[in-house]
């Protein structure tokens, strides 16, 4: 055992689940993953990213995106990014989104910072359920607590649920600890959900009567990622529900562009949280990658990004309807096994008939690795109070023929379970 005496962080600090499921893949050189929310390697920019290089290279002057960048970003990609941004949206102070507009190494880092800023040891975020993994696994990491905001059979924000958890909190004296609220809000991540107005204003409502006004993050990194139309709803930038609270928007060019550059975004309602964020980004990294951030700039120049969300909006409603009609074709409705057909994002979100455990270390787990096939349990994907029978599956990587033959694989194990 080590004598290195670890910070409380330090101790927290455990192997991601991600890393469990690619030694899974490692492993298993057969396997086809279903698991990891990659994006799709033969769609990859290719042509625009070496167009944008070029021009970089040929621009007159110093290099200066070979240079250090400012700790918020480059002007001009936040100027764009903003300019994208309230095309979608109407929201009461339209300045106040350019002027806290702020760049980050992938979305990640700003949920990172913001609940660095936010949050002590034992505090709670209010998060969406089910919601995005990674951030779960984030917030235990620096020891704060995820409660689940409830929601009905049909996965939509349960607002009555929602008020008894809040009074709940208050009867345990634990409401003061709540210190942010978290929903990924388009096409999520797992769900493949995307809330409503009426559902935003619910939980903005709840908060309100309940007397809790603490920052809101709405993820985004999906909202572009829609198959023909995107979702009508719009973020809490613009809902006077939510007027009253300090707002945090993220998103990002990785998903909806090439993952490899990591660049993320966001803006804040709140020029002191945003500054919080800010300075402790300093300490990180002393801004996130110039010349990644130039090349996204020359992208968006020349109507790049629109270009490629046109390629890949299609074809991963192909892959998504490959997965979906390999599992339909196979039978799994029939033994109870349902989902829901998205209108946009990387995943199906599947529930297993009730009582069965797909959980990492179940024996339908393992028996999945054993045909071939990995998926993302769907336990991990909750905050609290986890049930065991739901499945991730994501079509992001994989060609239609292999997610075709991954979802025989899948289903082919499904029947064996009954």
């Amino acid at each position: 055992m080590s004598s290195i005496a670890y910070s409380a962080l330090g101790h927290r600090a455990q192997s991601p689940t991600i890393a469990q499921l690619m030694k899974l893949m490692l492993e298993n050189p057969g396997l086809l993953s279903l698991a990891a929310g990659f994006t799709d390697n033969q769609t990859l920019p290719v042509p625009a990213v070496q167009a944008a290089v070029e021009r970089l290279a040929n621009r007159a002057g110093a290099p200066e995106y070979l240079q250090y960048g400012t700790n918020a970003g480059r002007p001009k990609l936040r100027a764009a990014l903003a300019d994208r941004l309230l095309a979608m949206e109407t929201p009461p102070d339209a300045e106040m989104i350019r002027r806290n507009f702020f760049i980050t190494n992938g979305s990640q880092q700003a949920l990172y910072l913001a609940m660095q800023v936010l949050c002590d040891p034992g505090d709670i975020v209010l998060v969406d359920r089910p919601s995005y993994f990674v951030y779960l696994e984030m917030l235990t990491g620096l020891g704060v607590q995820a409660r689940s905001m409830p929601v009905d059979a049909d996965g939509r924000i349960d607002a009555a649920g929602l008020a008894a958890l809040l009074e709940s909190l208050r009867e345990r004296g634990e409401l003061g600890r709540v210190k942010a609220v978290y929903f990924v809000s388009y096409f999520s991540n797992p769900s493949a959900r995307s809330l409503d107005e009426a559902e935003k204003n619910e939980i903005a409502e709840a908060l309100t009567r309940a007397g809790v006004n603490v920052p809101v993050v709405e993820d985004a990194a999906y909202r572009e990622l829609y198959y023909t139309e995107p979702h009508p709803a719009r973020s809490v930038l613009s809902l006077p529900a939510w007027s009253a609270f300090p707002k945090l928007y993220l998103s990002t060019l990785t998903k909806p562009f090439a993952s490899g550059l990591k660049v993320g975004y966001g803006t804040s309602s709140d020029a002191e949280l945003l500054a919080k964020m800010l300075h402790v980004k300093g300490h990180h990294d002393f801004g996130t990658a110039n010349y990644n951030q130039a090349i996204f700039e020359e992208v968006l120049a020349v109507g790049g990004l629109d270009a490629q969300l046109a390629v890949i909006r299609t074809g991963y409603q192909r892959k998504m309807r490959a997965l979906h009609g390999a599992l339909t074709e196979a039978g799994l409705p029939g033994l109870g096994w349902k989902w829901s057909v998205p209108g946009g994002g990387l995943y199906l979100w599947l529930t297993a008939p009730e009582g069965m455990d797909t959980g990492m270390d179940s024996a339908f787990c393992h028996a999945c690795v054993a045909a071939g096939v990995l998926y993302v349990p769907g336990d991990l994907c909750f905050g609290d109070d986890a049930p065991k029978n739901f499945i991730r599956l994501s079509f992001g990587v994989l060609g239609e023929a292999d997610l075709a033959e991954a979802g025989r694989r899948f289903a082919g194990v499904a029947k064996r379970f009954g």
